[in-house]
């Protein structure tokens, strides 16, 4: 089974690059972070042309979350069980040859010490009660999409700048931690130790040119699927051309489960 991550920041501007995206690499699954559109607005005749189902979860203009597949999810569910009606669309899962997929839009925080702030930290535990709820360590299950956080310093291109600041602060980095001691593995380094590998640039400054990113779009997996994990691509490329998204690509790929899953 192969499955994808990407921030597209709106699927409608980005819809031809994603599309194409798509019909080449062809995964089971993606997940869909920042699609900026409603449900009913979400454009899945296109995706539906290339054999894919889609399940969103949306509101106009901000944030957003979606799956496309090419086997029918069972089980879906949308936002966190705790959300209020009113709150952010950042959480889609369902499940699929036994493998329940989460997909994720964490807050970015805006300012360090700010409301949003407090909340993109609440929201990480929020995130864990769910799964504590609802899954056990030893079922096969990855949380992958836009995480918002740089795990650690090889994972941003100059810790030192970055180190007080959102996307890189100790209290994001160790509410991360805190969700991960639930019984999740960060795939990519699984096959990677190196630094300068990343997957968000910022559209200014020529970030992307000058290699200034951060490794912010992650694939957790609980160790029983981590086992089965044969390989985490960031695909560059595709952060490549014209009106790109700031984000590229995650896309892992595991064996299937001798037992049918």
């Amino acid at each position: 089974m192969r499955i994808a991550t990407w921030n597209v920041n709106s699927v409608r501007a980005r819809l031809p690059r994603v599309t194409a995206w798509l019909d080449a690499v062809r995964p089971d699954v993606l997940c869909l972070q920042e699609t900026k559109a409603t449900d009913a607005d979400f454009p899945r005749a296109e995706f539906e042309t290339l054999g894919y189902r889609v399940e969103s979860f949306g509101q106009p203009s901000y944030h957003g979350v979606a799956i496309v597949s090419r086997e029918p999810l069972t089980g879906v569910f949308r936002g966190l069980p705790d959300a209020a009606p009113d709150e952010d669309r950042r959480l889609i899962g369902g499940d699929l040859r036994g493998v329940r997929i989460v997909g994720v839009y964490v807050p970015n925080g805006t300012e360090v010490g700010s409301e949003r702030f407090a909340a993109k930290l609440r929201w990480f535990g929020r995130l864990r009660a769910m799964l504590e709820a609802a899954t056990k360590p030893g079922e096969p299950l990855v949380v992958c999409g836009d995480f918002n956080v740089a795990p650690e310093e090889r994972d941003c291109h100059d810790p030192d700048a970055w180190r007080g600041r959102i996307l890189f602060h100790p209290d994001e980095r160790r509410a991360l931690v805190q969700l991960m001691d639930w019984g999740l593995v960060d795939l990519f380094r699984l096959h990677e130790e190196g630094a300068g590998h990343y997957t968000w640039w910022d559209y200014r400054g020529g970030a992307f040119r000058l290699g200034q990113g951060l490794r912010i779009d992650l694939m957790l997996a609980s160790a029983a699927l981590a086992r089965r994990c044969r390989s985490v691509v960031i695909d560059r490329e595709a952060r490549k051309g014209e009106r790109p998204s700031d984000h590229a690509p995650v896309l892992a790929e595991f064996a299937e489960d001798p037992g049918g899953g």
